[in-house]
């Protein structure tokens, strides 16, 4: 590891001294367990990262949320994007979050809600488990007797609120601008994403704040390292 240019890329982010450290050291405890391997930062693959905190989470309650936090920033700052991708996706699976309920994404009518709460549909998690697939939606519908168009603009709601920030108004948002799902939102620069969300409020007159460019950077950043669990097509 390039520790001066690893903690230049963290200073250049605005992380803070002590963070930097921690960071470091976090990063160290990969490279020491590696080495142990004959192996080396640069030349490890994902599964090296798997095997890696399947060892961290042998420790009853251990958790290696931070090390894959650390290790995200590593591989971000050498431009290797499947372990950087691959860290955000096992640390996304540790963080636990309460499911965001349907009835607060905006625009969602109440005899939907019902009818889905009758088939034990409440929240975003449910929705994306229950609507996964193509099959899985039409067979949704069929039971539910929503028309499918509306059950796949609920999963999409439901797939945007898995962006941090992005909840009842963002998500609604989002999805009325066109971008209506992260991956859509990945291939974005992200002032050429705030730009179109801006022009879209002010030329549709959207009850809403537009984004702001660090929302923005963090909401681009986080599409792009964000595991597909939606089959559109």
């Amino acid at each position: 590891m390039n520790e001066s240019a690893f903690r230049t890329f963290l200073k250049r982010g605005g992380r803070s001294p002590r963070m930097t450290d921690r960071v470091v050291a976090l990063v160290q405890e990969f490279a020491d367990y590696l080495h142990e391997q004959d192996k080396d930062l640069d030349a490890a693959t994902p599964d090296d990262v798997a095997a890696y905190v399947a060892w961290i989470e042998e420790t009853p309650k251990a958790s290696a949320k931070g090390h894959l936090h650390a290790l995200g920033y590593y591989y971000e700052s050498v431009g290797n994007k499947a372990l950087r991708t691959e860290a955000g996706r096992l640390r996304q699976e540790r963080i636990k979050r309460r499911a965001f309920p349907l009835k607060s994404f905006r625009g969602v009518r109440s005899e939907d809600l019902g009818a889905l709460a009758a088939a034990g549909i409440r929240n975003a998690k449910q929705m994306l488990q229950a609507g996964r697939t193509p099959q899985e939606r039409a067979e949704l519908a069929e039971r539910t007797g929503i028309p499918v168009e509306t059950i796949l603009e609920l999963i999409k709601l439901a797939d945007l609120s898995r962006l941090r920030g992005v909840k009842g108004i963002r998500a609604r948002l989002y999805l009325d601008a066109g971008m209506d799902t992260p991956a859509k939102i990945a291939t974005y620069e992200p002032e050429a994403f705030r730009a179109l969300i801006a022009d879209f409020v002010e030329r549709t007159g959207f009850q809403g704040v537009a984004t702001l460019p660090a929302e923005a950077r963090a909401t681009v950043k986080m599409a792009r390292s964000l595991p597909a669990v939606v089959e559109y097509e």
